[in-house]
Protein backbone atom coordinates (compact mmCIF):
# COMPACT_ATOMS: atom_id res chain seq x y z
CA UNK A 1 0.00 0.00 0.00
CA UNK A 2 2.07 2.96 -1.24
CA UNK A 3 2.09 6.19 0.74
CA UNK A 4 2.08 9.13 -1.71
CA UNK A 5 2.63 12.82 -0.96
CA UNK A 6 1.07 15.11 -3.58
CA UNK A 7 1.73 18.80 -4.25
CA UNK A 8 -0.13 21.31 -6.44
CA UNK A 9 0.69 25.01 -6.74
CA UNK A 10 -0.31 25.35 -10.40
CA UNK A 11 -2.30 28.54 -9.86
CA UNK A 12 -2.54 31.10 -7.07
CA UNK A 13 -3.22 28.55 -4.33
CA UNK A 14 -1.27 25.90 -2.49
CA UNK A 15 -2.45 22.33 -2.00
CA UNK A 16 -0.96 19.24 -0.34
CA UNK A 17 -2.43 15.76 0.11
CA UNK A 18 -1.38 12.40 1.48
CA UNK A 19 -2.82 9.15 0.07
CA UNK A 20 -2.28 5.57 1.14
CA UNK A 21 -3.17 3.34 -1.76
CA UNK A 22 -6.25 5.18 -3.08
CA UNK A 23 -7.46 6.46 0.28
CA UNK A 24 -7.07 10.14 1.15
CA UNK A 25 -5.52 10.48 4.62
CA UNK A 26 -4.98 14.25 4.95
CA UNK A 27 -5.15 17.31 2.73
CA UNK A 28 -4.69 21.07 2.95
CA UNK A 29 -5.85 23.66 0.42
CA UNK A 30 -4.99 27.36 0.65
CA UNK A 31 -6.38 29.75 -1.96
CA UNK A 32 -4.69 32.94 -0.77
CA UNK A 33 -2.62 34.82 -3.32
CA UNK A 34 1.09 33.92 -3.25
CA UNK A 35 0.53 31.30 -0.54
CA UNK A 36 2.65 28.62 -2.21
CA UNK A 37 6.12 29.96 -1.53
CA UNK A 38 5.55 30.73 2.14
CA UNK A 39 3.32 27.85 3.22
CA UNK A 40 4.13 24.83 1.08
CA UNK A 41 6.79 23.25 3.28
CA UNK A 42 4.70 23.86 6.40
CA UNK A 43 1.65 22.20 4.85
CA UNK A 44 3.74 19.22 3.75
CA UNK A 45 5.06 18.70 7.26
CA UNK A 46 1.60 19.10 8.80
CA UNK A 47 -0.04 16.68 6.36
CA UNK A 48 2.48 13.95 7.05
CA UNK A 49 2.57 14.41 10.82
CA UNK A 50 -1.20 14.62 11.24
CA UNK A 51 -1.55 11.28 9.48
CA UNK A 52 0.90 9.72 11.94
CA UNK A 53 3.89 9.42 9.61
CA UNK A 54 7.27 11.03 9.04
CA UNK A 55 8.55 12.21 5.66
CA UNK A 56 10.84 9.21 5.26
CA UNK A 57 7.75 6.94 5.30
CA UNK A 58 6.54 8.38 2.00
CA UNK A 59 7.02 6.04 -0.97
CA UNK A 60 6.87 8.67 -3.73
CA UNK A 61 6.30 12.37 -4.33
CA UNK A 62 3.64 13.42 -6.85
CA UNK A 63 3.45 16.90 -8.35
CA UNK A 64 1.05 18.74 -10.64
CA UNK A 65 3.38 19.42 -13.55
CA UNK A 66 1.28 22.07 -15.31
CA UNK A 67 0.18 23.90 -17.27
CA UNK A 68 -0.38 26.86 -14.97
CA UNK A 69 1.42 29.72 -13.29
CA UNK A 70 5.12 29.86 -14.17
CA UNK A 71 6.11 30.80 -10.63
CA UNK A 72 3.73 28.33 -8.99
CA UNK A 73 4.95 25.44 -11.12
CA UNK A 74 8.58 26.28 -10.38
CA UNK A 75 7.90 26.25 -6.65
CA UNK A 76 6.02 22.94 -6.69
CA UNK A 77 8.46 21.10 -8.93
CA UNK A 78 11.54 22.45 -7.14
CA UNK A 79 10.09 21.39 -3.79
CA UNK A 80 9.10 17.94 -5.08
CA UNK A 81 12.51 17.34 -6.64
CA UNK A 82 14.25 18.49 -3.48
CA UNK A 83 12.25 16.00 -1.42
CA UNK A 84 12.94 13.22 -3.90
CA UNK A 85 16.69 13.84 -3.77
CA UNK A 86 16.78 14.19 0.02
CA UNK A 87 14.60 11.17 0.74
CA UNK A 88 15.74 9.08 -2.26
CA UNK A 89 12.15 8.66 -3.41
CA UNK A 90 10.71 8.50 -6.97
CA UNK A 91 8.89 11.39 -8.63
CA UNK A 92 5.44 11.20 -10.24
CA UNK A 93 4.03 13.96 -12.46
CA UNK A 94 0.35 14.59 -13.21
CA UNK A 95 -1.18 16.95 -15.78
CA UNK A 96 -2.92 19.78 -13.88
CA UNK A 97 -5.89 19.86 -16.27
CA UNK A 98 -6.47 16.12 -15.97
CA UNK A 99 -6.48 16.33 -12.17
CA UNK A 100 -8.81 19.34 -12.32
CA UNK A 101 -11.27 17.38 -14.48
CA UNK A 102 -11.30 14.46 -12.07
CA UNK A 103 -12.78 16.77 -9.43
CA UNK A 104 -16.06 17.16 -11.34
CA UNK A 105 -16.41 14.37 -13.91
CA UNK A 106 -18.25 12.05 -11.54
CA UNK A 107 -21.15 14.52 -11.23
CA UNK A 108 -22.08 14.23 -14.92
CA UNK A 109 -23.22 11.51 -17.28
CA UNK A 110 -20.86 9.49 -19.45
CA UNK A 111 -21.72 11.36 -22.66
CA UNK A 112 -20.39 14.66 -21.32
CA UNK A 113 -17.12 16.24 -22.42
CA UNK A 114 -15.04 18.39 -20.07
CA UNK A 115 -12.91 21.45 -20.83
CA UNK A 116 -10.82 22.70 -17.90
CA UNK A 117 -9.49 26.22 -18.46
CA UNK A 118 -6.71 28.02 -16.63
CA UNK A 119 -6.29 31.74 -17.22
CA UNK A 120 -3.29 32.61 -19.39
CA UNK A 121 -4.05 36.38 -19.61
CA UNK A 122 -6.12 38.34 -22.09
CA UNK A 123 -8.30 35.92 -24.12
CA UNK A 124 -5.85 33.03 -23.89
CA UNK A 125 -6.35 29.95 -21.72
CA UNK A 126 -4.54 26.72 -21.02
CA UNK A 127 -7.07 24.03 -21.82
CA UNK A 128 -7.80 20.51 -23.02
CA UNK A 129 -10.94 18.48 -23.71
CA UNK A 130 -11.52 15.15 -21.95
CA UNK A 131 -14.26 12.56 -22.06
CA UNK A 132 -15.83 11.08 -18.93
CA UNK A 133 -12.98 8.57 -18.58
CA UNK A 134 -10.26 11.26 -18.85
CA UNK A 135 -9.31 10.28 -22.39
CA UNK A 136 -8.08 13.24 -24.44
CA UNK A 137 -10.48 14.55 -27.09
CA UNK A 138 -8.32 17.63 -27.67
CA UNK A 139 -4.74 17.91 -26.36
CA UNK A 140 -3.43 20.26 -23.72
CA UNK A 141 -2.78 23.59 -25.40
CA UNK A 142 -2.55 27.35 -25.00
CA UNK A 143 -5.58 28.58 -26.93
CA UNK A 144 -6.68 32.11 -27.85
CA UNK A 145 -10.45 31.99 -27.55
CA UNK A 146 -12.99 33.30 -30.04
CA UNK A 147 -16.57 32.52 -31.04
CA UNK A 148 -15.53 29.49 -33.11
CA UNK A 149 -13.48 27.82 -30.38
CA UNK A 150 -14.80 24.29 -29.84
CA UNK A 151 -17.66 25.02 -32.28
CA UNK A 152 -17.43 21.66 -34.02
CA UNK A 153 -17.60 19.72 -30.76
CA UNK A 154 -20.36 21.91 -29.34
CA UNK A 155 -22.62 21.22 -32.32
CA UNK A 156 -22.57 17.52 -31.42
CA UNK A 157 -22.02 17.17 -27.71
CA UNK A 158 -22.34 18.84 -24.32
CA UNK A 159 -19.12 20.37 -22.97
CA UNK A 160 -18.68 21.51 -19.37
CA UNK A 161 -16.30 24.48 -19.08
CA UNK A 162 -14.70 25.25 -15.73
CA UNK A 163 -11.57 26.58 -14.04
CA UNK A 164 -10.37 30.14 -13.44
CA UNK A 165 -10.19 30.86 -17.19
CA UNK A 166 -13.74 29.82 -18.02
CA UNK A 167 -15.70 32.92 -16.97
CA UNK A 168 -14.05 35.23 -19.50
CA UNK A 169 -14.84 32.74 -22.29
CA UNK A 170 -18.52 32.31 -21.43
CA UNK A 171 -19.84 35.26 -23.53
CA UNK A 172 -18.16 33.77 -26.62
CA UNK A 173 -20.04 30.47 -26.41
CA UNK A 174 -23.40 31.36 -24.87
CA UNK A 175 -25.10 30.85 -28.24
CA UNK A 176 -24.30 27.12 -28.16
CA UNK A 177 -26.90 25.12 -26.28
CA UNK A 178 -24.34 22.43 -25.51
CA UNK A 179 -21.99 24.83 -23.68
CA UNK A 180 -22.38 24.53 -19.91
CA UNK A 181 -20.40 26.71 -17.49
CA UNK A 182 -20.13 25.75 -13.84
CA UNK A 183 -21.56 28.43 -11.51
CA UNK A 184 -18.64 27.99 -9.10
CA UNK A 185 -14.91 28.20 -9.72
CA UNK A 186 -12.99 24.92 -9.46
CA UNK A 187 -9.39 25.18 -8.28
CA UNK A 188 -6.56 22.67 -8.77
CA UNK A 189 -6.10 20.39 -5.77
CA UNK A 190 -3.49 17.88 -4.66
CA UNK A 191 -6.31 15.51 -3.72
CA UNK A 192 -6.98 14.51 -7.33
CA UNK A 193 -3.27 14.73 -8.21
CA UNK A 194 -2.78 12.00 -5.63
CA UNK A 195 -5.64 9.91 -7.00
CA UNK A 196 -4.10 9.89 -10.46
CA UNK A 197 -0.60 9.36 -9.07
CA UNK A 198 -1.66 6.04 -7.53
CA UNK A 199 -2.13 4.60 -11.02
CA UNK A 200 1.21 5.99 -12.18
CA UNK A 201 2.94 4.46 -9.18
CA UNK A 202 1.42 1.05 -9.87
CA UNK A 203 2.67 1.25 -13.46
CA UNK A 204 6.10 2.48 -12.29
CA UNK A 205 5.79 5.54 -14.50
CA UNK A 206 8.40 7.59 -12.63
CA UNK A 207 10.07 10.76 -13.87
CA UNK A 208 13.80 11.39 -14.08
CA UNK A 209 14.26 13.57 -11.00
CA UNK A 210 17.40 15.24 -12.29
CA UNK A 211 16.07 16.34 -15.69
CA UNK A 212 12.34 16.80 -15.02
CA UNK A 213 10.94 20.28 -15.74
CA UNK A 214 7.43 21.75 -15.33
CA UNK A 215 5.06 21.64 -18.29
CA UNK A 216 4.99 25.37 -19.01
CA UNK A 217 3.29 24.95 -22.40
CA UNK A 218 4.69 28.28 -23.56
CA UNK A 219 7.79 30.28 -22.82
CA UNK A 220 7.81 32.64 -19.88
CA UNK A 221 7.85 36.23 -21.13
CA UNK A 222 9.69 38.98 -19.32
CA UNK A 223 10.14 42.65 -20.06
CA UNK A 224 13.34 44.63 -19.76
CA UNK A 225 12.95 47.93 -17.89
CA UNK A 226 13.76 51.02 -19.90
CA UNK A 227 16.94 52.82 -19.04
CA UNK A 228 16.46 56.19 -17.42
CA UNK A 229 18.51 59.05 -18.78
CA UNK A 230 20.28 61.11 -16.16
CA UNK A 231 20.02 64.83 -16.85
Amino acid sequence: MPLLLSIDTSTRGCSVALHQNSQLLTSYDLLAEKSSSGMLTTLIQNAVEHAGFVLSDVDAIAVAKGPGSYTGLRIAVSTAKGLCFALEKPLLAVNTLEALTLQISGFFDEDTLFCPMLDARRMEVYCAVFDYYLNYIEPTQAKIMDGESFAELLRRQKIVFFGDGAAKCQPLMEAYGNAFFLPVEVHPSAKTVGQLAVGLFEKRQFEDVETFEPYYLKEFMTTVPKKTRLV
